[in-house]
């Protein structure tokens, strides 16, 4: 929990991860580009007290996890979505057996989502079921531009991963994380596409499809399709540090969202261990839109609790203390939404 001038905020940061890129792990040369290019995100857009070495950088272990978002980072629930990259890496990049078993150990304070590739076929579908009934699954992360053999990525309107959201209904599985948006070397950026959410957003409609990272740079289309589709939600993370590199263009993302897709449909991510959450809480509870951006209504504190905690906490059902709650916002379920705000300004 954070505290600052008399108000409480629930922090639930909805993207973590617990990776392994050290050399020994690394199956090929684009597991190298992989991490570096995780690095040059992490080097360059974190403020400088809070930059990691590279070898740091590498693996981070249970233990330190713990500490940055537990201990030092305010956190009251972090939620695993580890990225299998197994092309790249011998036992993948997300580290999925200690992530459990750390969720495992401490399920008060984590969650553990899993992940699946509809390119195993039928295979695949049978690990899917295994690996809800083991990890009680009520997420999954998927990684849509992933290479599979001579393939170097899917949609989610493909056949087979169709059936695998069947599957995902029959499971219980409800909440679908997908990266959509910024590119990472070696992986093709029309893979991270965000248009094939609209598809499955209008068909499965019982399902929840949490957009990391909100599509950037493609937020204009990622607005357009998640106005109109109740279950699309915007998840924060990479977005978050521009809170501290480019305060306007952080503005005018969160303008965007708030505008087009509502306070209830917004989460808060640090992306750990890209950046850690201590630093982008901190901010974010201090942050206002500036001034210049005329067309946005100012955000709310009841606003920030709603992102920085309380919206994913209500989908994933996590309690949250009586007095920090907050009901949901009288907004339409689509369309635009804030004019009413930004005409009393």
């Amino acid at each position: 929990m954070y505290t600052k001038d008399g108000e409480k905020y629930f922090i639930v940061d909805a993207h973590v991860a617990l990776w392994d890129a050290r050399p020994e792990n690394q199956r090929n040369i684009h597991g190298k580009q992989f991490i570096d290019c995780f690095y040059d995100y992490h080097r360059n857009l974190s403020p400088e007290s809070e930059v990691w070495t590279y070898e740091e950088y590498l693996y981070q272990g249970g233990e330190r996890l713990m500490k940055d978002l537990f201990t030092d980072g305010y956190v009251d629930h972090a939620i695993f979505q580890p990225a299998y990259l197994g092309e790249f890496y011998h036992s993948g990049f997300g580290q999925s057996e200690e992530a459990s078993a750390l969720a495992e150990a401490h399920p008060d304070k984590l969650t553990y989502n899993h992940n699946f590739d509809p390119r195993n076929g039928e295979q695949g579908l049978e690990q899917l079921h295994a690996d809800a009934e083991r990890f009680g699954l009520k997420g999954v992360k998927l990684y849509t531009a992933e290479w599979h053999g001579e393939s170097r990525g899917w949609k989610l309107d493909d056949p087979w991963a169709r059936r695998y959201f069947e599957a995902c209904r029959e499971l219980g599985i409800t909440n679908i994380h997908v990266h959509k948006g910024p590119t990472i070397r070696p992986l093709d950026r029309d893979a991270f596409d965000v248009a094939d959410i609209d598809h499955v957003a209008s068909d499965f409609t019982d399902l929840n499809f949490i957009v990391e990272h909100c599509g950037l740079p493609r937020l204009e289309d990622f607005c357009w399709i998640a106005t109109q589709e109740p279950n699309v939600h915007a998840g924060l993370a990479v977005a978050m540090p521009f809170i501290h590199t480019r305060p306007k263009y952080f503005g005018q993302i969160l303008g965007e969202l708030l505008y087009w897709v509502g306070e209830d449909r917004i989460q808060f991510s640090s992306d750990y261990a890209i950046w850690t959450p201590r630093w982008l809480v901190e901010r974010f509870v201090d942050f206002q839109i500036p001034d210049e951006l005329t067309e946005y209504a100012p955000v709310t504190t009841a606003q920030k609790k709603k992102i920085l905690g309380l919206n994913a906490a209500k989908m994933y059902g996590i309690d949250v203390p009586a007095e920090l709650r907050l009901p949901d916002a009288d907004e339409p379920a689509t369309g635009p939404r804030g004019a009413d705000e930004l005409s009393a300004v």
